[in-house]
């Protein structure tokens, strides 16, 4: 299925330059920035930013779908209900919003950061310096959507292996720290005595 027949696309907002923090009030900013590295996005990070009276359609809520079309990192992420309020998609952000009929947001998103997707995009990238995914390429993505228990099921088993992936790395720091532990008391008790410790036996 194209992407367009499984969702809405939209640019985010274009800025005017330099978007600064609203001294009062203001709208909550999503910008490039502030999706980290493993596409998670922080409501309480966000920037309050001097904006009113934009269109609705560069705001997004739960539900709602944000693609990096621009950087190394072409992946979506999706906004969860930690969202209490609207909150602004700048650009290089793309506002998807899935039609839930159809596709569930989780997957869209899960769909989308998969190899077959990536490597659509990698086709279709563009600039030397910075990476800029067209949105001509959005367009024309063509994505397996299954149905919606097919979908629920592959994004629980997603988020288990995830889990298990966090733990995994968990038990590795602590396994790392403990041997560490046990390695400096070991040359501690190896070391020369010191004269003063000589003396004083």
């Amino acid at each position: 299925m194209l992407l367009p027949d499984a969702c809405t696309i939209h640019s985010g907002y274009t800025a005017r330059g330099r978007l600064e923090a609203a001294e009062g009030g203001g709208v909550l900013a999503i910008q490039l920035r502030d999706i980290s590295a493993d596409g998670f996005i922080h409501p309480e990070r966000l920037t309050r930013v001097p904006l009113d009276d934009l269109p609705d359609r560069y705001f997004v809520r739960p539900g709602d779908v944000v693609f990096r079309s621009r950087g190394e990192r072409n992946t979506a992420s999706v906004i969860d209900k930690r969202f209490r309020e609207p909150a602004l998609a700048v650009l290089p952000l793309l506002v998807l919003r899935p039609n839930i009929d159809v596709v569930l947001p989780e997957y869209l998103a899960w769909a989308i950061n998969q190899p077959p997707a990536q490597r659509h995009f990698d086709l279709a990238a563009r600039g030397t310096n910075i990476r800029m995914i067209p949105r001509s390429s959005l367009d024309d993505l063509d994505l397996e959507i299954p149905d919606i228990g097919t979908q629920e099921k592959i994004v629980a088993i997603d988020a288990l292996a995830e889990q298990e992936r966090a733990l995994a790395i968990l038990v590795a720091e602590t396994r790392r720290k403990m041997l560490s532990m046990i390695l400096a008391e070991r040359a501690n008790r190896l070391r020369p005595a010191t004269r003063q410790e000589r003396t004083s036996k």
